[in-house]
C-alpha cells in the first residue's frame, strides 16, 4: 500500500538516524527500508513517490505508521517561521522534508531515554539492543520492543548483566512496575508541565528524559530538551561561534523558537550530522 504524506517529505533525511547509528533491532534499517513492529506485526516502510510504500499495507496500522513518520508535524508553518531566522532558514532549505520519527510506544520511549542517560548514543544503542533481544519478540527482520510486563517481571540484576548500570536497571524495572497511568497512555491528555511533573516524580526520570518524552513520543510542538548535550553543542555551533552554552542559557535561547521548539531542536541536531 502506498501512503501519501504531506509535502515536503524526504524519506532519506527522516530515516537518517537509523542508518547512521547502526542496526536498531526495534527500528531496523534493512535493504533501503525501515522495518518496525506495529500492532504485533512487522511492517516495511520504503520511499515511494509522494510518500512511502507500506508492506504489508493493512489499513488498521496506517495511523501508527503516520505517527511514526511524523506526518502530523506542520512543516509549512515551521518553514514560514524559519524565514525570520538566518540559521533556521538555512536548515529548513538544506533539510527540506525532514520529519522527525516519533516512537509510538511510551514505555519504549522512556526506557530508551534511560539507557541513553550520560552515555554516547552508540553505547546506549548497544545496551538497548541486548535488552530487546533478551526480552523482546523476534519477527522476520525486526524485533518487537519488550512489553512492559516482561521488564516488570525481571530483576534489576538481569538488566545489569546486559550492560545497564545498577541505577539504570533499577529505574527501568521500577518504571515497568509503577502504577503511572496504565500503559502511560493517560499522559497524552495532559499539558506539558503536568506531564513533566508526573514523569520526574519517578526515580531516574529527570528533566532531560521528560523533555525528550514530550518531543519524541508526544510530539509536542514546543518541546525543547535544553539539557541535551547534543542540542547544546548544536546551538553552540550554529548560534554561538562554537561556544557550548549552559543548560540555563540553552533553555533561555529556546524561547525565541516558540512555538516550534521541537522541530527546531530536531533540525539543529540533524544539521550537526549532515551539514558540513
Amino acid at each position: 500500500m502506498q501512503l501519501e504524506l504531506p509535502e515536503p517529505y524526504s524519506f532519506e533525511l527522516s530515516m537518517e538516524r537509523y542508518r547512521r547509528f547502526g542496526p536498531d533491532p526495534a527500528a531496523l534499517w534493512h535493504e533501503g527500508g525501515i522495518h518496525r513492529v506495529l500492532s504485533g506485526r512487522e511492517i516495511r516502510i520504503e520511499a515511494a513517490p509522494g510518500g512511502v510504500r507500506i508492506t504489508p499495507g493493512e489499513a488498521d496500522v496506517m495511523p501508527e505508521v503516520k505517527r511514526f513518520l511524523g506526518a502530523f508535524f506542520d512543516l509549512k508553518a515551521f518553514y514560514e517561521f524559519a524565514v525570520g531566522d538566518a540559521v533556521l532558514s538555512r536548515l529548513a532549505t538544506e533539510l527540506a522534508g525532514f520529519r522527525p520519527p516519533i516512537l509510538g510506544d511510551p514505555f519504549e520511549s522512556l526506557v530508551s531515554s534511560i539507557t541513553a542517560q550520560q552515555v554516547s548514543l552508540m553505547a546506549a544503542l548497544a545496551i538497548r539492543t541486548r535488552l530487546v533481544e533478551r526480552y523482546g519478540v523476534k519477527h522476520e527482520h525486526a524485533w518487537e520492543f519488550p512489553a512492559r510486563e516482561r521488564i516488570a517481571a525481571a530483576e534489576p540484576g538481569e538488566l545489569v548483566a546486559l550492560g545497564f548500570s545498577n541505577r539504570k536497571a533499577e529505574y527501568s524495572v521500577g518504571l515497568a512496575r509503577s502504577d503511572l497511568d496504565l500503559d502511560l497512555d493517560g499522559l497524552v491528555a495532559l499539558p506539558d508541565d503536568e506531564v513533566k511533573d508526573r514523569l520526574t516524580a519517578l526515580p531516574g526520570i529527570g528533566d532531560w528524559t521528560a523533555e525528550w518524552f514530550l518531543a519524541r513520543h508526544l510530539g509536542r510542538p514546543d518541546a525543547w530538551p535544553a539539557g541535551d548535550l547534543g542540542l547544546r553543542k548544536a546551538v553552540g555551533r550554529f548560534y554561538l561561534d562554537g561556544r557550548n552554552p549552559s543548560v540555563e542559557e540553552t533553555r533561555a535561547l529556546g524561547e525565541r523558537f516558540t512555538p516550534h521548539g521541537n522541530l527546531t531542536a530536531h533540525y539543529l541536531l540533524t544539521g550537526m550530522r549532515v551539514i558540513d
